[in-house]
């Protein structure tokens, strides 16, 4: 059991971190957004984006959030694989 839960929580940051990378192409290369796969990826980042994103300050208009969350993920990463 502890196995599927440990490759689940992997799989699932791995995900995660795919996914804000690709947020964060998207809000650089087309920013005015569109398409359903972007809506997805909105969609499904922005619920761990928005907790960061509302405790760190306002930064001359630069989003940290993305790089806070994967850092976070990192992290998360490295602690599961060491068990």
């Amino acid at each position: 059991m502890t196995v599927v839960l440990i490759t689940f929580i992997k799989l699932l940051s791995t995900l995660l971190w795919v996914l804000i990378l690709a947020r964060v192409l998207i809000s650089w290369t087309n920013p005015r957004g569109g398409g359903p796969v972007t809506a997805f990826v909105y969609q499904f980042t922005e619920p761990i984006l928005a907790p960061i994103r509302r405790l760190l300050p306002p930064t001359s208009g630069i989003d940290w959030s993305p790089l806070i969350a994967m850092l976070i993920l990192s992290v998360v990463s490295r602690v599961v694989y060491a068990l």
